[in-house]
């Protein structure tokens, strides 16, 4: 039997959306954050939220959310198909554990303190801030980047062949 076009058209979309956010989250921690960690408290303050506000448009939106429902409509589709669904899902529930609940839970709550700062006035807490934004993000990009992994391993999986499940 074999996998079905539509089921092999989500998985690579789902590859491709792992790749850019792990590109973009491993390009933000290992060179944007490295910047950010050399600033003084003020400039990091106006640069940190600028990002932060500028990051905030529809295209960030479409890669950052649609990777999982990719995932989930690659394996709903060939779900007959055995060898490579693991993979998948497991990139599909670390991304969703590790990219978007850690961001809503960490990086947002971080962002929205640092979008309150004077940059004239800091608060005492700043350079501790910036150190767990960054460590935050560190976390996203192995997040990422293993999803990605197992994503490409997965679509590896399905390039073998393997049986359809007998009824």
């Amino acid at each position: 039997m074999r996998h079905t076009p539509t089921s092999i058209s989500f998985h690579v979309l789902a590859v491709v959306w792992f790749g850019i956010m792990a590109g973009f989250f491993c390009t933000y921690s290992f060179n944007v954050n490295f910047a950010t960690q050399q600033m003084d408290g003020a400039t990091y303050a106006v640069v940190q939220s600028s990002l932060n506000r500028n990051v905030r448009h529809s295209l960030f939106f479409v890669f950052f959310f649609l990777a999982p429902l990719w995932c989930v409509l690659a394996i709903a589709l060939d779900w007959q198909r055995r060898g490579w669904h693991l993979c998948l899902a497991v990139a599909a529930l670390l991304y969703v554990g590790g990219i978007i609940f850690l961001t809503r839970e960490v990086n947002l709550p971080l962002n929205a303190y640092t979008e309150s700062w004077n940059p004239d006035a800091l608060p005492s807490d700043w350079e501790p801030t910036r150190r767990a934004w960054s460590q935050a993000n560190m976390w996203r990009s192995a997040a990422s980047a293993t999803a990605f992994v197992l994503s490409v391993l997965a679509l590896a999986l399905r390039g073998h062949g393997t049986p359809a499940r007998s009824s």
